[in-house]
């Protein structure tokens, strides 16, 4: 028998499931889906993004990614999924957290896209409520966090929608579309309460 090293292993096999979408850990088996949702929504996401490389959108990329993200599971930095329609079993958008901390922080960052096709439906906003229940009730996080340029009205809207209070703002924060862009910052606490489901 073949042992992989550690952070070659995937991530467990999780789905987290809400009434119109779910959200599990990539597979490979999902480049595909991935890859055309993300050329189609290239403009969509362009200005909220970090430039993309040339090779944003190839196998080799999505799969050093794969690595990437399953490491970072194991190590406990990060966990990473994509979100699906729970209906059609359709790739829509992804989500994560990352910059776990430990120790006196218990926190991390949550950030998340949607394919333009997608939009405004409520996909997004209810993976949300799934990945922070889990980062409360699973990882034992205190406080996630989350963070979008003042001009991303729906982003913010939605951050407020489901619970997120804004704290702040955060001057030249993320490098965003090739520029250092400010942000707005919010957190929700595991004291906090949770918008149903």
């Amino acid at each position: 028998m073949i042992r992989l090293p550690r952070t070659e292993l995937p991530p467990p096999s999780i789905r987290l499931d809400g009434p119109r979408a779910f959200v599990r850990p990539p597979a490979p088996a999902d480049f595909r889906a991935w890859a055309d949702v993300r050329e189609r929504s290239r403009a969509f996401l362009g200005p909220w993004e970090p430039l993309w490389a040339p090779d944003a959108l190839s196998e080799q990329t999505y799969q050093r990614r794969l690595r990437r993200q399953g490491a970072e599971w194991r190590a406990d930095e990060a966990y990473n999924f994509h979100v699906f329609d729970r209906k059609t079993g359709q790739l829509v958008g992804g989500i994560g957290l990352s910059n776990v901390h430990r120790g006196v922080a218990q926190t991390g960052s949550l950030g998340y896209w949607v394919g333009h096709p997608f939009a405004r439906q409520g996909y997004t906003s209810e993976a949300v409520k799934l990945v922070v229940r889990f980062a409360f009730a699973t990882l034992g996080l205190h406080r996630v966090e989350a963070a979008c340029v003042p001009e991303n009205d729906p982003s913010r809207a939605l951050l407020e929608k489901v619970g997120f209070v804004r704290e702040g703002y955060a001057r030249a924060y993320l490098k965003i579309a090739g520029t250092w862009r400010d942000h707005f910052t919010f957190a929700i606490l595991d004291t906090d309460p949770l918008p149903d489901l």
